[in-house]
């Protein structure tokens, strides 16, 4: 069984497969889900951060949420959540990084009893220029990707100012370097290539091939350099999706909505727009994309007009069989978790 959360502008959607198709759930009516996060050591847990309430968990695979951290993440503003794809230890639970608005870091390791800020991340020289331009008075956690293939090296993007990373789970931090991506929104690091990263970005799309020392930004193809959504295809490093605009205007906002979805099957390949089974470019907010750790060639995408899925590699998309009421068609989605 597939289960999907789907963190939409005022509200959190769950999706389980069967074999009569997908039952869906709708919880924390009211809330701003920013991030969502399975426990890979527990399928049924998941982690949500909302924009103004807090972090929230679920042991039942999203239908029901408790409110958790109060006891130790300050900020109530969480803008996003990942969990370590290792097991520490004896615990039960992987270890947990929160970022917030402004931009902080916190982490635990007993499942959100107890937390511990990260606080070097706000003495990097960088921190100085942070600025989020909607908001330019402060900055976030864009996103926080534990590295797949080592332990300790884990990767923040701040929105915007920087990407940069720890080799120690958080204790110390190594700053962005200056031909890097400026502002990253989705990063992410596969099993079968070691070192590697890879960027969407407002500034455009990078890879680095050192873990970060050195960046390039292969673009042949991209005709939208406005860059956010981004997912890999799990059992194939080379198949990359990302979704695309003109700018920040047409990616987030209802009025002049209007975005792509890029195809890369090979490194050095040109990217190609996929749009088959997807709805159109205009009206259509920025996707959101995720593939399927267990399933090769399967990605999902979620955007306003509905969540899709790819069985292909992401050539070709169908519509999930799902209700779509009229007030998500008005929404801007932010997150999109896949798990057993």
């Amino acid at each position: 069984m597939t289960t999907i959360i789907a963190g939409l502008q005022n509200s959190v959607l769950v999706l389980e497969s069967s074999k009569s198709g997908w039952k869906t759930y709708e919880s924390m009516k009211g809330s701003h889900p920013q991030s969502i996060a399975f426990d890979r050591l527990n399928p049924r847990r998941a982690y949500c951060g909302t924009f103004g309430d807090g972090l929230w968990k679920t042991d039942n695979s999203g239908r029901t949420w408790d409110n958790i951290g109060k006891n130790g993440i300050s900020i109530s503003s969480i803008t996003s959540v990942s969990v370590s794809p290792w097991k520490e230890g004896n615990d039960r639970f992987s270890k947990i990084y929160v970022g917030t608005e402004p931009s902080a870091l916190y982490a635990s390791s007993n499942g959100g009893e107890s937390w511990e800020r990260m606080s070097d991340l706000n003495k990097l020289g960088s921190a100085k220029s942070w600025s989020f331009p909607p908001r330019p008075w402060t900055h976030h956690v864009r996103w926080i990707e534990p590295d797949v293939n080592n332990l300790n090296y884990v990767f923040v993007a701040i929105e915007a100012g920087a990407l940069v990373q720890s080799r120690d789970g958080g204790r110390t931090w190594i700053d962005r370097v200056k031909q890097g991506p400026y502002d990253t929104h989705t990063l992410a690091t596969h099993r079968k290539t070691p070192k590697r990263l890879y960027s969407s970005a407002g500034d455009g799309y990078f890879e680095s091939f050192d873990y970060g020392e050195s960046w390039n930004s292969h673009t042949e193809g991209l005709r939208h350099h406005y860059l956010h959504g981004l997912a890999v295809d799990s059992s194939d490093p080379q198949n990359v999706i990302v979704s695309a605009s003109l700018g920040a205007g047409q990616a987030h906002n209802i009025e002049n909505a209007y975005s792509v979805v890029y195809r890369r099957s090979a490194d050095g390949e040109n990217w190609k727009i996929v749009s088959k089974g997807l709805p159109e470019s205009k009206g259509t907010i920025i996707t959101i994309l995720a593939s399927n750790a267990i399933n090769s060639g399967e990605f999902y995408a979620l955007n306003n007009r509905g969540i899709f899925i790819s069985n292909d590699s992401g050539i070709s998309w169908t519509a999930l069989d799902i209700p779509w009421p009229k007030e998500y068609l008005l929404q801007h989605p932010w997150s999109l978790a896949v798990g057993k």
